[in-house]
């Protein structure tokens, strides 16, 4: 099982973390998990286009986690996808979906006219509401979906994946989750979400102190994210979603340290983590990981 965390964003934009997602490889399976703005070109750096997905699951549908969904079915269609993107989400994903497409309809029949491609097939999507609870299944690899808790967001998942003897649990965007620490029990990695409410002051014409309340109140704070990852016995922690985007690392892998003893990664785009190596590997760079073994 191999996890490639594609954006480590959130909506401020930030040239070196991108929007919203991770790639998940496992049991033969390819499996995108969110599409935040940049997705394409990531996946493209990551080696796995969108022509090769085998399936999008989406967390829930705030902007930063969707926005470049129609890209991604556009581009994998330029890439000669032979096969329809499939796409699983909570409810209100197919309302979305069908509006997106409707949106763009005009210039894809213009783009078929004119360009005379091979196979439409790409630009088909088909669209799966999901629940909490449900397994999913793709390959060798099965998914759990996971109900946390962002609201005012009425329906926002994580997901569970379990392939061989490996699993790994995506947070998505959630506070502080006990059913997120339940279903997480034990896997060999968890990717969690941070605020880092200290990074996140008051700028006046920007945010108030309402606004950076408001925000934090549903988003795991800094503080919180140790003890979720020692909380579910987790193997190692890696961090993303990083609101605000540009944080003191030292200072927070301090904070969380004060609570979780395993190996942390303060995630970064492209940063790919190999469960069954127990290896990181980064900016050209492969590194061990202490406390995943190599289980080959």
């Amino acid at each position: 099982m191999k996890i490639t965390l594609l954006g480590t964003g959130c909506p401020s934009v930030h040239t070196a973390r991108y929007g919203a997602a991770t790639l998940v490889e496992a049991g033969g399976a390819r499996l995108l998990v969110d599409c935040g703005s940049g997705v394409t070109q990531r996946l493209a750096a990551a080696g796995v286009p969108g022509r090769d997905l085998d399936a999008v699951l989406l967390t829930h549908l705030h902007s930063d986690h969707v926005i470049d969904l129609y890209q991604l079915v556009v581009s994998a269609w330029h890439q000669g996808r032979p096969r329809p993107q499939r796409i699983f989400g909570p409810p209100g994903t197919r309302a979305f979906v069908d509006g997106t497409m409707a949106l763009w309809a005009e210039e894809r029949t213009l783009r078929i006219a004119h360009e005379r491609r091979p196979s439409t097939a790409a630009l088909e999507v088909e669209v799966t509401e999901i629940t909490p609870g449900e397994t999913l299944r793709f390959g060798d690899t099965s998914v759990t979906v996971v109900p946390v808790d962002h609201q005012p967001v009425r329906h926002a998942y994580g997901f569970v994946f379990a392939a061989g003897s490996f699993r790994a649990a995506l947070s998505g965007d959630t506070r502080f989750c006990p059913a997120l620490i339940e279903t997480a029990r034990g896997a060999d990695l968890l990717v969690h979400e941070v605020f880092v409410h200290h990074a996140m002051p008051v700028v006046p014409g920007v945010r108030t102190a309402g606004t950076v309340a408001a925000v934090a109140a549903y988003h795991t704070l800094s503080a919180e994210v140790g003890k979720v990852a020692a909380a579910a016995g987790v193997g190692a922690l890696a961090l993303t979603h990083f609101v605000p985007p540009e944080v003191d690392r030292a200072a927070l892998l301090a904070e969380i340290r004060a609570d979780y003893a395993g190996p942390i990664l303060v995630g970064e785009d492209l940063m790919a983590i190999d469960l069954a190596a127990g290896s990181v590997s980064w900016n050209g760079a492969v590194i061990g990981l202490g406390g995943l073994p190599a289980r080959l």
